[in-house]
């Protein structure tokens, strides 16, 4: 693998009863080599919270999230919040934000899922010139600012990545981001994906290279390969058929059109086991990486390979438990590779 492409870890909160158990985790992981650590938010544990206490515990690996939403917090909250917890972290910090999904927006926070993309892009342009310490100003089509600025000690120099699937969202990240965090793509559907992104930064006269890629990699290295592939499928499985319409719709573009359809309908028949059946060995190698670590190591080097990828995520299989966790996380780790 070439040395230059990082190995990231993205963590689980909802496995985690307390943040202590979360803070101990990510100490291992800054312990093992990894280069940013990483996690989610919907109903769980609150993200400044936890970005506050992983800037507390660690000391030199960088943290960031997956993702804020423009719908859940106003960009003016998004930007205080980012600049003290850069302040706190003496840099460390990368803030992740996207469009997130009309299942949280409209199910937990009560809000219209209205021009997610338009949202997104005002949002980082409102979170940049806070952070800058500049007046804000802001007549958009979304939001409306008067010129209030930020009570902090700026400029906060804050590395914005933005989650996105579709040619749209990558192209926006690429135009208006510092660096674009996919997942649930091959290794042949993430170079074609970097195309949108190499035109949204040529669109913005941006150099496309100065932006930081890291692919969201779900994985599981065991001893057993056959258990490794086998929670892979449920993983796959579940994400087609329940999660939610852009990771199927990702996916089925990617040329597994036919594979999704049957995935879903056999599981919505209630025959969940043909469903995990119908997942294609290639994806499981691609989408996924499951098997012995042997197996999970080479599909991170197919990924590192890809032009314009300059780190790899690892995070979990949702069905995955703490064994196959920890021994995932070992045989990935930059200090064992």
């Amino acid at each position: 693998m070439s040395n230059s492409v990082e190995i990231d870890l993205t963590l689980s909160p909802g496995r985690h009863d307390t943040l202590d158990e979360l803070a101990a985790v990510a100490q291992r992981a800054e312990t093992l080599g990894f280069e940013t650590l990483s996690f989610g938010e919907v109903t769980g544990w609150d993200s400044i919270a936890l970005l506050t206490i992983l800037a507390d515990r660690t000391d030199d690996i960088r943290i960031s999230d997956e993702v804020i939403g423009p719908y859940s917090r106003s960009p003016s909250q998004i930007a205080q919040a980012a600049g003290s917890i850069q302040t706190h972290a003496d840099g460390r910090f990368r803030l992740g934000i996207g469009t997130s999904s009309p299942a949280i927006v409209e199910g937990w926070h009560g809000l219209d899922f209205d021009r997610p993309l338009r949202r997104l892009r005002e949002t980082i342009e409102i979170v940049d010139m806070a952070t800058a310490g500049e007046s804000v100003d802001y007549d958009g089509e979304i939001f409306e600012l008067d010129g209030m600025s930020l009570e902090l000690p700026t400029p906060i120099e804050i590395p914005i990545d933005v989650a996105a699937l579709g040619p749209k969202g990558v192209e926006l990240a690429g135009r208006f981001a510092d660096g674009w965090v996919p997942q649930l793509f091959t290794p042949d559907g993430l170079e074609r994906r970097m195309e949108d992104l190499r035109r949204g930064a040529e669109m913005a006269n941006r150099d496309p290279e100065s932006l930081r890629t890291s692919v969201l990699l779900r994985a599981c290295a065991l001893e057993d390969g056959d258990r490794a592939r086998a929670l892979g499928r449920q993983h796959v499985a579940f994400m087609i058929s329940v999660y939610g319409p852009f990771y199927r719709r990702s996916i089925a573009e990617q040329g597994y059109q036919e594979m999704v359809e049957e995935v879903r309908s056999r599981w919505f028949d209630g025959d969940r086991e043909a469903a995990m059946e119908a997942i294609n060995a290639e994806v499981l190698d691609g989408l996924v990486a499951c098997g012995t670590p042997e197996e999970v190591n080479a599909v991170i080097d197919d990924f590192a390979a890809v032009d314009g990828c300059d780190a790899v995520r690892i995070g979990w299989l949702g069905p995955a438990e703490d064994d196959a966790i920890d021994a995932t996380m070992e045989a990935v780790a930059p200090s064992d590779r």
